[in-house]
């Protein structure tokens, strides 16, 4: 009964705006006993909502972590070679801003070409069920007799989902080539939430340095305090990114936290270590 509610729930997913779809009174009776029996379903609204949630985070996450790691390692590398605190923000804000657009434009030209490969995807299955009909039911057969369906439950399934072709033709991509076009997740808002995220935690680390270079900060604070700070700032932005990145693959926050806080302090340190090194030779 267990593989009957997992059908089911993927048949409803894939059916979002087609309501209309029909299931024998033996289907629907099977389903609904095993779901009365303990197994939860959340609604189409709820799953649908919370796997856009999942994909915005993910792209900020991206942004995000390697914005803080770039940046500070900038900032790492220029206190290594003992450069003065203007070069830093050069070089930081030029790197913030240059490397942040090409992420965002590299996400949205790799979204953008997944998209079309799913688009190209769909319209051969397309083909091939309206040109090879009798061979795509049998692959239908095929695909849920390996989960263990049999005798009557699986004729059944294959007549509700060949019943309706844009049905068949998701069940295909999903569990032949393993595809599943998201067309709430745009190339454009993919590209603008990686470069959003990418300079606004990437900021974090030049922040003591803008406070030193145009406040009254430097009566107080020297370099090597800004740079402290920068590395106390940046550290609690690892950590809370791996929070969240752990809140996401639904793993302890804890230990993404420190995972996250430290693959950054290894690429700031040797970002920092190659910069002591040039300044010794160059």
């Amino acid at each position: 009964m267990h593989f009957l509610c997992i059908l089911l729930l993927h048949i409803e997913i894939l059916s979002l705006n087609n309501s209309n779809l029909k299931f024998s009174n033996t289907w629907t009776k099977s389903a609904n006993s095993a779901l009365n029996k303990g197994t939860k379903v959340k609604t189409n609204t709820i799953l649908y909502l919370t796997y856009c949630v999942k994909l915005s985070i993910e792209d900020f996450v991206y942004g995000a972590t390697d914005g803080a790691v770039t940046t500070f390692a900038v900032v790492a590398g220029v206190i290594g070679a003992s450069l003065s605190p203007s070069v830093i923000l050069i070089l930081g804000f030029a790197n913030l801003f240059a490397d942040g657009f090409s992420m965002s434009i590299g996400n949205y030209l790799s979204q953008k070409t997944h998209r079309e490969y799913i688009q190209n995807q769909r319209k051969k299955e397309e083909w091939e069920i309206d040109n090879l009909t009798a061979q795509e039911e049998g692959e239908i057969r095929d695909i849920y007799k390996e989960k263990g369906f049999k005798e009557e439950i699986l004729e059944e399934i294959v007549r509700v989902i060949t019943s309706k072709k844009k049905i068949w033709i998701d069940t295909m991509m999903k569990e032949e080539l393993g595809l599943i076009e998201d067309k709430n997740r745009s190339p454009r808002d993919t590209a603008i939430t990686t470069f959003v995220s990418f300079n606004l935690i990437g900021m974090i680390p030049l922040v003591p340095f803008v406070l030193l270079h145009v406040s009254g900060f430097s009566r107080v604070w020297s370099t090597s305090d800004a740079f402290v700070y920068s590395i106390v700032f940046t550290a609690i932005a690892f950590f809370l990114i791996g929070t969240i990145r752990g809140k996401v693959v639904k793993r302890s926050l804890i230990r993404t936290g420190f995972n996250t806080l430290a693959i950054g302090g290894i690429a700031a340190s040797v970002a920092y270590l190659v910069g002591y090194l040039l300044s010794e030779f160059v």
